[in-house]
Order: structure tokens, then sequence, then C-alpha cells
């Protein structure tokens, strides 16, 4: 210890002296992780206007938006999910000039080929520009929200519908009052 102390200075002892007595009070706390607030549960009305929502890669029908917000769903469109419907995916088209028309709701569109039509959301009607006499799409129909269900049938198909009103603006024809069997 005395070799030691001839070689090292007292300054450079009393900082040795201090990094050691500090290295022994060194004290570790495990905090607990902040969580995060609790929302309380959404309160939602009973209005039947259904919505297609989506949550991960899982699509689920709703009832109403409130529904599909309040179980972590994002709405994706009004109506049943059909399981056809996908959210428009980014798309690279071609230049490729195949002239189709288009329609998305009352809106009829020539595009330059049917994958330009698809990606801007619409969906192909028909090989060709949209002619003049296509013209816009039949007026759309707007019905109440009233609950009484039907049972409505075009082609082969059956389908349930809310009302009347909403089986008829679909273009089906009511079987029968309630649900489909």
């Amino acid at each position: 210890m005395a070799l030691l102390r001839l070689l090292i200075s007292p300054t450079t002892a009393a900082i040795l002296m201090v990094m050691g007595l500090l290295s022994a009070c060194t004290v570790v706390v495990d905090e607990p992780r902040p969580r995060p607030p609790i929302r309380p549960p959404q309160m939602c009305t009973m209005e039947f206007a259904p919505v297609c929502g989506e949550r991960g890669n899982r699509l689920r029908t709703f009832p109403n938006a409130c529904n599909a917000r309040a179980d972590g769903f994002r709405v994706l469109h009004r109506g049943e999910c059909r399981p056809d419907f996908r959210p428009p995916v980014e798309q690279a088209c071609t230049r490729e000039y195949a002239p189709v028309c288009g329609e998305r709701g009352r809106l009829r569109r020539t595009f330059a080929n049917a994958c330009v039509a698809r990606a801007d959301g619409f969906r192909v009607i028909g090989a060709g520009e949209c002619r003049r006499g296509d013209g816009p799409a039949p007026p759309q129909q707007f019905c109440t929200r009233e609950y009484a269900p039907v049972c409505g049938q075009r082609g082969g198909r059956l389908r349930t519908f809310p009302n009347a009103c909403e089986a008829g603006a679909a273009g089906f024809r009511i079987v029968h009052g309630g649900e489909c069997g």
C-alpha cells in the first residue's frame, strides 16, 4: 500500500476513493410502466344503419358506425360487408388503351382500361367508352330506417332487408314479410 501511495498523487487517490464510494451507493429503482387510460364503454344508439367494419384483416357487419368503432373496428363503407369487398389498394396500372365504361354510384365515366377504373373505385359496366344513351345511373331511392324486415328475391337469390323500401331500392321483389328462412 505504501508503494501504491508513492505512485499515485493525493488528488488521484481522492478521486478513486470518491468513485469507489459512489459505486457502492448505486440504487436501481423499478418503476411501474404507465398504463393506458381506461376508456369508459361507448354508448351507442340502436339505430339500424348497417356498416362494414375492418380490424386487421377481418371484416364484420355492424348495426351502425358507433357500434363498429366501440368494438375497435374502422368503418369501411355503409351497408353489409361483402366477401368480395376490400378497401382500394394502391394499384399500378399499365398505359394500355382498352377503354371501358365505369360506374360508381350515379356517376359514369370512361377510363383508358379496366385497371385504371378499378383503381379509382369504379365498377366496370362495359367495354368501350360510355355512350350518351347510357345516361346517369337510375336515381337513388331514399328509405327510412324503419325496421320491419322483409325477404326479397332477385333471380334465384334470397336476401333479408330491414324494410320493403330497402328491398325495392336494391332491385329485389318482396317474397314475404319477416326474415328469409
